[in-house]
């Protein structure tokens, strides 16, 4: 298991697994939002955003600052950008993959002869 900032990567991977928490994450991407924003944005009632702040907080992916009677969430991009460089290798195998199936199919492919699109035997 390897570690993002101090937090364990499978703990960034439950937190963004759950659709709520992920459009939070959308929500705080462009900028700060207050938990009363993050209410309006996400359709919940406050008590159940502030627990999925306090998951997002506790993973590292937001961070909070009090604003007189307000506190602010801001994205936090370290984890996601570690989590990224993780998946690195993985997404460059499946390209590799994908261009070896496309170059294959390109050899073997036998054009199809004699037949008209569907829209022109009409």
């Amino acid at each position: 298991m390897t570690y993002i900032s101090g937090v364990t990567s499978t703990t960034v991977l439950e937190a963004i697994a759950e659709p709520t928490r992920r459009r939070i994450l959308d929500a705080v991407r462009v900028g700060e939002r207050s938990v009363g924003d993050l209410v309006e944005i996400v359709g919940m009632h406050q008590p159940g955003v502030s627990r999925h702040l306090k998951v997002l907080r506790d993973a590292g992916l937001v961070d909070v600052r009090r604003e007189a009677q307000r506190r602010l969430y801001r994205l936090r991009p370290g984890p996601l950008m570690e989590l990224d460089e993780w998946l690195e290798p993985y997404r460059l195998e499946w390209s590799n993959r994908l261009d070896a199936l496309e170059r294959h199919l390109e050899r073997t492919a036998t054009p199809i002869t004699g037949t008209r699109p569907a829209e022109e035997r009409s």
